[in-house]
């Protein structure tokens, strides 16, 4: 396990390396500016899509915009949120959350343009169904010549789209904050994350085996309810604490630049760990995003794109901002070792007594799992490209069992793994969308004058 961990550490580093940090923020700047900030004029028309005003039941697809986003926000608001802000913070000190920031910032615009291409150049699969997602974008709008490209991204999402992270952390919460301080779990307690493992697939299993439909319709009833509620326990602690917040703020921009709060005070630790952790939070130019919103019932590429654009808003600059209020306010980000959702649950219960760490973990079991749904149907679907939609079922047997896996093995070797493979999945993700940036752009011109039309 020593020699794996050395070399997914270092595997995760190389790919995270300058490089993809230019392609995913630089290529994010780029579709910010190209777009004239699309994704900013036209926020009330994306909430009214999102309402269902323009839904009709006759166009292509499978689920409604609600449900997509719902979809899509299933994979991003969860773990990203409440353990990656907390091992942000942990490895790159509070400043890490400022370059979160600006990566969603750019995410927006990021999103706009992957998911409007998700709709623009959907594929049929071997069985004839429309389907949405990056290896579709490459293949449709780049042509057949590009098709290993397609397969390099499908590869990488086997992989990266596995649900190690959130079944991992799901069993570490249970574990750290409920059964050891009671002594029902000792050092060795392989057999109980085992068993947490074993009832977190079995869970799983009933929706996933359902596919898209199944999963748009369970995580559009689960994720806004959970959203309120960690939401307003993380408010609560903001407002009863409303003095300290500037403060926090201030350090966040101040750490930002000076990396003091990181050991040897470097700042390129800093802005590396706030763009990986913000890629895994919001998954803008990773390409999940497209598999999701590709799925929308619509005939509107532009609609589906303004629809994505509010998820890095909602998911990184609301979300992930008030938990990390939370983790600086409490103090737990110096005062404990704790790393990931711990360190989370440790703030809850110093900000609501009693109460708090279990609120917390009723979020997390309900943000695993439906994070767990969304990522399987986005395997299913790599697996579909790759040998046949009539065989992707395939994927969710070899998911299902990576669930108890992924309970068991150490958080390390997880983020290690899914980081490198989230940075595989931006590759082609990012350059199939800069190619066809001008496609969506005239698509834009076209759709936004008919809207003022009339």
């Amino acid at each position: 396990m020593t020699y794996l961990d050395e070399f997914f550490t270092k595997f995760a580093s190389y790919a995270w390396g300058p490089w993809l940090l230019a392609l995913l923020f630089g290529g994010g700047l780029f579709f910010l500016f190209y777009s004239r900030f699309v994704p900013f004029r036209y926020l009330k028309h994306a909430v009214a899509i999102l309402t269902g005003k323009y839904d009709n039941p006759e166009d292509t697809g499978d689920i409604t915009h609600f449900q997509a986003l719902s979809s899509a926000l299933a994979g991003t608001i969860g773990m990203g949120n409440i353990s990656g802000v907390a091992i942000a913070i942990y490895m790159g000190g509070p400043g890490a959350i400022f370059w979160m920031w600006m990566s969603a910032i750019v995410g927006t615009a990021t999103k706009f343009f992957t998911c409007s291409l998700a709709i623009m150049y959907r594929g049929k699969d071997s069985l004839g169904r429309y389907q949405g997602g990056p290896m579709y974008v490459i293949t449709q709008g780049m042509g057949q010549k590009w098709k290993p490209l397609a397969v390099f991204f499908s590869l990488a999402g086997l992989i990266g789209c596995l649900p190690a992270f959130q079944s991992n952390q799901l069993v570490q919460v249970f574990r750290d904050i409920i059964f050891v301080p009671r002594g029902w779990v000792g050092t060795d307690h392989f057999w109980f994350d085992f068993i947490v493992g074993f009832i977190l697939a079995s869970m799983s299993a009933v929706v996933i085996f359902g596919g898209i439909v199944r999963i748009g319709a369970v995580t559009s009833r689960v994720v806004p309810s959970m959203v309120v509620v960690y939401m307003g326990c993380a408010l609560w602690t903001l407002i009863t604490n409303y003095q300290l917040v500037p403060q926090y703020f201030g350090l966040i921009l101040s750490d930002a630049f000076t990396g003091k709060a990181v050991a040897g005070g470097a700042v390129w630790t800093v802005i590396v760990t706030g763009i990986r952790r913000a890629a895994f939070s919001n998954e803008a130019g990773i390409g999940t995003e497209e598999m999701a919103h590709g799925a929308a019932k619509t005939e509107e590429p532009i609609r589906e794109g303004l629809v994505a654009m509010m998820g890095p808003f909602i998911d990184t600059i609301i979300v992930c901002t008030t938990t990390a209020l939370m983790i600086l306010i409490t103090g737990v980000w110096i005062t404990t070792d704790a790393n990931g959702v711990t360190m989370t649950a440790r703030a809850f219960e110093t900000a609501i007594p009693v109460v708090g760490d279990y609120i917390l973990m009723i979020c997390v079991l309900f943000f695993s799992l439906s994070t767990m749904f969304s990522y399987s149907y986005y395997g299913t679907k790599c697996l579909g490209f790759l040998i046949g939609a009539e065989r992707q079922h395939y994927y969710n047997y070899f998911y299902v069992i990576l669930i108890i896996v992924a309970a068991v093995v150490s958080l390390r070797t997880v983020i290690n793994v899914i980081d490198g493979m989230y940075a595989l999945m931006a590759i082609p993700t990012m350059i199939s969308s800069l190619y066809l940036a001008r496609s969506v752009m005239r698509a834009a011109r076209v759709y936004f004058r008919r809207l003022k039309d009339g």
